[in-house]
């Protein structure tokens, strides 16, 4: 029935709503409707048609549209009934969350009307959704003694719908321990809480299952359950036990860090926290802290330090097991250290000298060891040794000492100091060792004499050296060191020179540069021989020589001597005589020169350094023989002057210079008479007697030619002879080249050779025999000392060296005195060296004075006080420091230092130290002993002088807690004996003890504890020893006794209300909620937490769960939430809480700018729209409210646009003047819209229309007028070029044509075309300058518009002339015979007469028509010359009678084009005064006759008697070479003696490398007419010799062979020299050389 009666409501209710909407019409055109959610999609809404009264016609023409402001479009409009439906499904909680009333706007527009409409559809709410908890199970932790009425809050159920729709009541199921409680907030939501209404025991029930339903009001009623699971959390009422009381543990002392001992383990009973056992180090040392390492969560005791058996065999730890709440109990664990081999052994220096003497004697004593292992047993056993093949030894001497003796001799020059290395090895598993390092310095004495690098040294000097240069750096190193290797350097005089050389060089005593002191002369002497002498600074000293050989280098200092031509007493100049028949190279005269310097520097070079005629002469660059350059010609000057310049090869070069004179004349009267008369020279012979004399020539140079290849070869032997023939010094293994005599040298001064060429027929064969060198040259290999060779003087003394050595022998034998006595110290002290034993014990307490008495080591060693007293007995400890001294006065043993036992023993129950005494003069080490012991010195001490227990005031009677321990260094009696605590009401003492006789106490609680009675206990424990007297220590035990939680914390107030503005800044304050606990510690620590709130206020706002500070961590929007309600829950540390309840409001602020929609536009307006044309329909928006929300609209000014609002929110865009594309073809139009706000936001949207185009604008030429040009002769098809024109339109309104207009007059169709889309003009044919220059006409533009419009142009196109024409010659014209035409000259013109001139024209234009003109060709060069622009032909001299009578000139003209053209005509000129004459002339020319002379016959004898003689003279020499062929050789290979010839006879290759160039004539002997040539290849004239000649090879075949060859050379020498002075001509030259040829 109440369903029935719910149902008709919602239907009246319904109706009730349509009638209002059919009924309600607002003047502003809004229109309301009411649906369900959840209403299917296309569920009719409302007649919208029908309520706006609007035609359907313009719903069906799409003019009516509905613009949503969301994202989703939940309704649509049907166009062909006006009927409004739901396009989505809605769902009011989605839409609208928990606002009561939701409402949805729209608009329609109605394009036609520009109006638009608000439609509001109001989505009711229906019970759609279930109660649901935000978790399918709660759980509740509450301890077991929680006190009855405390109040538990539980989660609370969400419902999205709203009224009576959402949650109305909540429901728990049935127990009897916890009741419901439900409480309202003042925004209407419930929240449900449970309350404890019986105590819990966690031992009858550990848990318990609730159920709690929430239940909404609708119809269905609709309901949601969440499972509550109440854990009863235990009470601490057990302490932990341990598995066992004590632990044993034993580990070897090597064992790595890490390894776990062992794991202690407790129990505990209680459950949870109260069960979670920690371990720790009850008390403990600081050596146990660093060893050991306990992990507090699994017991696991591990090592983090090295065990070391020798300071501590046994370790005692006490492990307390703790639960949270302070239950605990005690074990012990005992850890036995075993010995492990891991202590190398130790070495010790007890005595060490660091330096011994080389020559010191075997068995020496250089240092006292003492070797220890702080293992034992058999890792305690220690060995020691040193490297063998050492010169020392270690013997074993008392206990572990060792003394360390020298096994051989020493050389500190071998070994000048030795790292000894002794290595001690124990006998432990494995085996460890220690190596120690003794630096053993061997002293030195004085056994070595310096010594040099070198056997001999070689040095070079430049001659006229400035005084004190530095020549070269001696250097001696002596082995020895100190002093002795200290050198000095001084020089000895050698016995080959006659002057002192310290008058020369000094040496510097300490480096060894040897300096000069003068300056030296190559022409004095080119070496000098000394010894330098180097001594070290011993005693006695020692010395050394060595030969230093210095070479005197030459130097460019003479000028050159010239020795032919000389100059005449009388100061005139020799005469040369040059026949006129000469022909070029004919050799006229010889220049010789000579120049004292040597080497390159007398290189001598001719040069011809003035002529009276140019060219007519040359001279040899090397040879200085002055030769014809040409033929002789008539016009030469028959006295010819020339200077010769010669000139050295130095740096810088030196020269001399002479006059030659020459005179052109067959025979001396001859030139005399020539020179008093010159006449016209007469007529040249005929071609025979030019032959003749070339044979003449030729055979009479190939005869001398022979002779000087044979002189040559001469030469080459007597040189050779001469270096093997030398007189006491003998010079094996020097190759011979090396060495040449002067009188040879002097010989090739004057030599020169000629190069004979047989010549067949007339330069068409040539025959070459290859022919040694003139000039047997040496190479350019500078004179090396080879490693082998020494040289010094014969008479040299050497005899010092031998005395040296006997006192290098006599100073070994020699031991200085006081190296002697140490080392002999050592020596008797190892003979004497036994092992004896001896130990001695005493007993002192600890802590006494300084200098307290031991004991008497004197009288207990029996002892010498005068051996102490001297020094002879030491302490040796094996510790860092000195506990004890000896007293040497009077021989006792006193405190050095304070002992303390405890420091150097520990716990250890006997305390000893050991000391040794090492007596030297005995070689005995006795042990000392001495107990240390115990005093009550040492009071017992708490670690901690202050202990703070904390104790709930829950915990049961009976319960212990462990107490701190006290320690206690001393033993015995002396150590801790008992604990005491001070009187109270609550705690009792008990007193146990350990299994090592260690105490340790625990305290008992006798009386329940009560916070609010007395929140702390303050108690005294004492501790007390046995010592007399007795000595005590105490500490100070605080009980703080722990509340129980039994208060839940309380909000100050139940509701927080807030304001926030909706801009206000991230991480803000809002507010701070604070709630309060009576109940102290973790009880009272209180943490806040948001208990119910939705994800949004989650995310926007955040709590700090210590202070209670609600802080915005996002920005707050009041256009998407106004008001927030959440609710806070406050929680103690034991689960008790409380709650309040924070409602946030946001206030607008202006922070959203305002949204413009372009709801209709027109994207482009043509440019003749009338004035008032609309372009779009806007929409501004803002989501702000009241003034933040008010908007208004513009755009910017001088634009020819306007908005117009429309209604509402909505303006219109519309032309407000013409539009022109051409100037503007699209705007932006910036649209802004600002609201009311403070401050006021603005947003600004930009529209783009485009303006079209209207064919409004002709197209338009750049230019007025174009002018072009094209070259004449273009090819057809060529662009000449292209015309451009502008249309302002767009697309087909600017698309441009192009045409030519004809002209009627003169049509150019035929010459010119034009592309009619790019304007290109081209020529349809080539041009021709001479037909026309220019053409003119007119092209036309039109555009693609609708009509078209156009426009025209006029172009002018200039034809540019090219270079086609060639010249046209116009006079002289060619003769219609072919002849040419002849121009007369006087015979007596003068230069610069004109002849005739050549007239030429061009039809091209410009510079293609500038002509020039040139003589290309003419009979006599030089005789005319031609204008090079006029053309006139004009005399350019006299006319001489040799010039011909008719001279034809050819004359090129040419034009200036690119490239240019030319033409020539040929020009005939007859030299003559007048017509018949030039006739006459050319008719009447013939060769004049030239009768034969006798001088044909004398030259045909001349010939036929010098070949004979050539021949005959071949055929003698042939002959006796081939008698003495065989037993000939060039020189002797091997070692020569040079016997009885002087060694300054001889001189290096720098001494003959002036002859490097022999004078060489090559000379045709021709028989033929030079038409055939046969050519051999043929060496240099220069045979150069190499540096080392082959012993082995066969000499020459035209070598000289005569054994004598120095005397031959040494007299053909002196012909030379005569013929030097006596200054011969050529004719005598021959002579000398005949001889020398016959002697052979």
């Amino acid at each position: 029935m109440a369903e029935n009666h719910r149902s008709q409501f919602y239907k009246t209710t319904i109706l009730i709503w349509i009638m209002k909407m059919i009924v309600w019409e607002a003047a502003c055109g809004q229109i309301r409707y009411v649906i369900l959610e959840e209403t299917e999609r296309g569920s009719f809404v409302g007649n919208v048609a029908k309520d706006l009264a609007l035609d359907m016609d313009k719903l069906s023409n799409n003019r009516v549209h509905v613009i949503s402001t969301g994202k989703t479009q939940y309704f649509a409009l049907n166009m062909e009934n006006g009927h409004l439906y739901t396009s989505e499904k809605i769902d009011r909680e989605m839409v609208c969350g928990q606002i009561l009333k939701c409402l949805l706007k729209f608009e329609i527009l109605v394009q036609d009307k520009m109006k638009v409409y608000t439609i509001e559809v109001e989505i009711a709410d229906i019970n759609d959704n279930t109660p649901r908890f935000q978790m399918e199970q709660l759980t509740v932790s509450i301890r077991e003694t929680t006190a009855q009425g405390s109040r538990f809050l539980l989660a609370d159920a969400l419902d999205p719908d709203v009224g009576i729709n959402s949650i109305q009541r909540y429901e728990l199921s049935n127990n009897k321990y916890f009741s419901l409680y439900v409480q309202a907030g003042e925004s209407g939501v419930k929240n449900a809480g449970m309350v404890l209404e019986n105590s819990l025991d966690r031992e009858e029930k550990s848990f318990h299952n609730l159920v709690l339903t929430a239940i909404d009001g609708g119809d269905p009623v609709r309901s949601g359950s969440v499972q509550i699971c109440v854990i009863v959390m235990d009470a601490n009422d057990n302490a932990p036990v341990f598995t066992q009381p004590i632990y044993k543990v034993t580990v070897l002392e090597n064992v790595p860090l890490g390894f776990v001992l062992t794991t202690v383990k407790a129990t505990d009973l209680d459950e949870g926290v109260n069960s979670e056992i920690t371990y720790t180090f009850r008390s403990k040392s600081e050596k146990i802290s660093q060893i050991f390492l306990l992990n507090s969560q699994t017991g696991e005791i591990s090592v983090q330090g090295n065990l070391d058996f020798e300071e501590l065999e046994y370790f005692e730890i006490d492990i307390q097991a703790q639960d949270p709440e302070g239950l605990s109990s005690l074990a012990k664990v005992f850890v036995t250290v075993m010995d492990s081999n891991d202590n190398a052994p130790e070495i010790t220096v007890s005595s060490f000298f660091t330096s011994v003497s080389e020559n010191s004697q075997s068995g020496t004593v250089i240092a006292l060891l003492h070797v220890k292992d702080k293992d034992s047993g058999e890792n305690g056993k220690v060995t020691c040794s040193i490297p063998p093949n050492l010169p020392f030894q270690l013997q074993k001497s008392v206990d572990n000492y060792y003394t360390l003796v020298t096994d051989g001799n020493l050389d500190r020059e071998v070994v000048e100091h030795y790292n000894l290395t002794i290595t001690a090895t124990d006998s432990g598993t494995p085996l460890l060792s220690t190596t120690a390092y003794l630096p053993i310095k061997i002293l030195d004495i004085n056994d070595n004499a310096p010594i040099f690098k070198e056997r001999l040294y070689t040095s070079y000097l430049q001659e006229n050296n400035p005084t004190g240069a530095s020549l070269m750096m001696l250097e001696a190193n002596d082995l020895d060191w100190g002093t002795n290797c200290t050198v000095t350097y001084s020089i000895l005089d050698g016995n080959d020179l006659s002057v002192s050389v310290a008058s020369f060089l000094s040496v510097n005593t300490e480096t060894g540069v040897v300096y000069a002191l003068c300056p030296f002369d190559y022409e004095q002497f080119q070496q000098m021989n000394f010894l330098v002498k180097a001594q070290d600074g011993g005693s006695p000293p020692l010395n050394s020589n060595v030969s230093v050989t210095l070479f005197i280098l030459d130097q460019n200092d003479n000028t050159p001597e010239i020795l032919y031509p000389s100059i005449p007493t009388d100061g005139s100049t020799g005469v040369e005589l040059a026949p006129r028949s000469s022909e070029p190279g004919y050799l006229v005269t010889k220049v010789v020169a000579v120049d004292t310097d040597s080497g390159q520097n007398a290189w001598l070079s001719y040069q011809l350094l003035k002529a009276t005629e140019p060219g007519l002469f040359t001279i040899g660059l090397h040879t200085g023989e002055i030769r014809t350059g040409r033929f002789f010609l008539d016009k030469d000057a028959l006295k010819q002057s020339l200077v010769v310049l010669v000139k050295d090869n130095g740096q810088p070069p030196l020269s001399a210079s002479v006059t030659v004179t020459v005179v052109l004349a067959d025979s001396i009267p001859e030139s005399l008479s020539d020179i008093s008369s010159i006449s016209t020279p007469a007529d040249p012979q005929s071609d025979l007697t030019f032959y003749l004399v070339v044979a003449v020539a030729f055979v009479s140079c190939l005869f001398f030619a022979f002779l000087f290849v044979l002189l040559a070869l001469r030469l080459h032997r007597w040189r050779t002879s001469q270096l093997c023939d030398s007189g006491s010094v003998n010079f094996s293994g020097v190759p011979v080249s090396q060495f040449v005599g002067i009188d040879g040298v002097r010989a090739f001064l004057h030599s020169y050779c000629q190069e004979v060429s047989l010549t067949a027929d007339s330069r068409k064969s040539q025959i070459f025999f290859p022919i040694g060198s003139c000039t047997n040259t040496l190479t350019p290999q500078q004179v090396s000392v080879e490693p082998g060779f020494k040289y010094l003087p014969e008479d040299l003394n050497i005899a010092n060296e031998g005395q040296a050595s006997q006192e290098f022998e006599m100073a070994n034998l020699q031991i200085p005195s006081d190296i002697t006595m140490r080392e002999l110290f050592f020596l008797v002290l190892g003979s004497l060296l036994q092992a004896v034993f001896g130990q001695i014990r005493y007993s002192v307490p600890e802590e006494l004075l300084k200098g307290s008495f031991v004991g008497n080591i004197a009288k207990d060693l029996a002892m010498d006080l005068k051996q102490l007293s001297h020094g002879g007995v030491q302490i040796i400890t094996e510790g860092r420091r000195q506990y004890f001294a000896l007293d040497f006065q009077n021989g006792h043993l006193c405190i050095h230092e304070r002992v303390d036992r405890e420091a150097i023993c520990g716990r250890l129950l006997t305390c000893m130290l050991k000391l040794e005494i090492l007596v030297q003069e005995q070689v005995k080490v006795y042990i000392v002993e001495i107990e240390i012991e115990d005093i009550n010195d040492n009071a017992p001490t708490f670690q901690v002088e202050t202990t703070q227990l904390k104790i709930p005031e829950s915990t049961a009677t009976g319960s212990r807690f462990l107490l701190p321990d006290a320690q206690d260094p001393d033993l015995g009696r002396n150590s801790l004996q008992t604990y005491q605590l001070s009187p109270n009401g609550h705690f009792t003492l008990d007193v146990q003890t350990g299994a090592n006789g260690g105490k340790y106490v625990e305290f008992i609680l006798e009386k329940s504890l009560d916070r609010e009675e007395a929140a702390f206990h303050d108690l005294i424990l004492t501790a007390s020893d046995g010592g007399d007297p007795v000595k005590s220590g105490t500490a100070h035990i605080r009980v703080v006794v722990e509340d129980a939680n039994d208060n839940a914390p309380v909000f100050s107030q139940s509701v927080y209300k807030v304001t926030a503005m909706e801009d206000i800044p991230i991480d803000s304050l809002l507010v701070t909620v604070n709630a309060t606990d009576a109940d102290e510690g973790i009880n009272a620590e209180i943490t806040y937490a948001f208990r119910q709130a939705s994800e949004k206020a989650s995310n926007i706002f955040h709590l700090d769960s210590k202070t209670g500070e609600v802080r915005v961590k996002e920005n707050l929007d009041f256009e998407e939430n106004t008001m927030y309600e959440m609710e806070i829950q406050a929680r103690d540390g034991r689960g008790l809480s409380g709650r309040a309840n924070i409602l946030v409001t946001v206030v607008d602020v202006n922070d959203n700018a305002p949204g413009i929609a372009v709801t209709s536009l027109t994207n482009a307006v043509s440019e003749d729209s009338p004035q008032g044309t609309a372009v779009a329909l806007l929409r501004v928006t803002d989501r702000d409210s009241d003034n933040n929300g008010k908007v208004w609209c513009s755009i910017s000014e001088n634009l020819p646009f306007r908005l117009q609002k429309t209604f509402d929110n909505y303006y219109s865009l519309v032309t407000d003047k013409a539009l022109d594309r051409e100037i503007i073809s699209a705007y932006n139009v910036t649209v802004i819209a600002t609201d009311q706000g403070n401050p006021p936001l603005s947003t600004t949207t930009i529209i783009p229309l485009k303006i079209l185009d209207k064919n409004d604008n002709p197209p338009t030429f750049k230019e007025k007028s174009y002018i072009s040009s094209i070259t004449e002769n273009t090819p057809a098809g060529t662009s000449v070029f292209t015309l451009k024109a502008n249309d302002p339109d767009w697309e087909e309104n600017s698309r441009i044509t192009y045409s030519i207009i004809q002209d009627q007059v003169r049509p150019f169709s035929s010459y010119l075309s034009i592309n009619s889309e790019t304007g290109a003009i081209y020529a349809l044919r080539s041009f021709d300058y001479e037909e026309f220059q220019e053409i003119n006409f007119l092209v036309k533009a039109q555009d693609g518009g609708s009509p078209p419009l156009s426009s025209n142009v006029s172009v002018t196109l200039l034809i540019l002339d090219q270079n086609d024409n060639s010249p046209q010659i116009l006079y002289p014209s060619l003769p219609s015979d072919g002849s040419t035409g002849v121009e007369l000259a006087p015979r007596s013109s003068e230069p610069g007469y004109l002849v005739t001139k050549v007239v030429a024209v061009d039809a091209d234009s410009g510079q293609n028509a500038w002509l020039s003109y040139q003589l290309l060709k003419a009979t006599e060069p030089g005789l005319f010359t031609i204008g090079l622009h006029t053309g006139e032909i004009r005399t350019a001299r006299f006319f001489l009678d040799k010039d011909a009578l008719k001279q034809s000139l050819v004359v090129l003209v040419k034009d200036n084009g690119q490239s240019p053209l030319s033409a020539s005509v040929m020009v005939t000129v007859v030299l003559a005064d007048s017509i018949p004459e030039s006739l006459s002339d050319i008719s009447s020319i013939s060769a004049p006759a030239d009768p034969q002379s006798d001088l044909t016959f004398y030259l045909v004898v001349a010939v036929a008697f010098v070949s004979c003689l050539f021949f005959t003279f071949l055929l003698v020499l042939l002959a006796l070479r081939l008698h003495k062929w065989r037993t000939s050789q060039l020189c002797a290979s091997g070692s020569m003696n040079f016997s009885g010839v002087p060694v300054s006879q001889f001189v290096g290759i720098d001494g003959v490398q002036a002859f490097l160039h022999s004078y060489c004539h090559e000379v045709s002997l021709t028989s033929g007419s030079r038409k055939s040539q046969v050519l051999f290849p043929i060496e240099s004239c220069t045979n150069t010799l190499r540096a080392q000649q082959d012993s082995n090879k066969p000499e020459t075949f035209f070598a000289a062979e005569d054994s004598n060859t120095n005397q031959e050379g040494q007299a053909f020498g002196q012909r030379v020299q005569r013929a030097a002075k006596g200054k011969p001509g050529m004719g005598e030259w021959s002579r000398y050389l005949v001889e020398a040829g016959e002697d052979d």
